[in-house]
């Protein structure tokens, strides 16, 4: 081999050990670190006021009714009854 390639190794595996040490002694940077958050930019969830919740509900609630064809009495589906008397659930 020739004194250069022996270098090259050489220092490819020190970079590797290093690399590794860094690793295990949790100063390594992470291999896709996120970015800063940008200043200025808020994070979280946006607050609605009660007065466009209502308007919001109250919209939904209509084309709710619309989609049933309901008339607005407020009908109601009626509960299942399960028949127990031939042992089956």
């Amino acid at each position: 081999m020739h004194l250069d390639t022996i270098l090259t190794e050489l220092k490819a595996e020190r970079d590797r050990i290093n690399r590794a040490i860094a690793a295990l002694e949790g100063t390594a940077a992470p291999a896709n670190p996120t970015p800063a958050p940008v200043k200025g930019m808020k994070r979280g969830r946006r607050k609605i006021s009660a007065e466009a919740r209502n308007k919001l509900s109250q919209a939904k609630k209509a084309w709710w009714a619309m989609k049933r064809g309901d008339d607005g009495a407020g009908r109601r589906r009626s509960k299942k009854t399960h028949d127990t008397t031939d042992g089956r659930h």
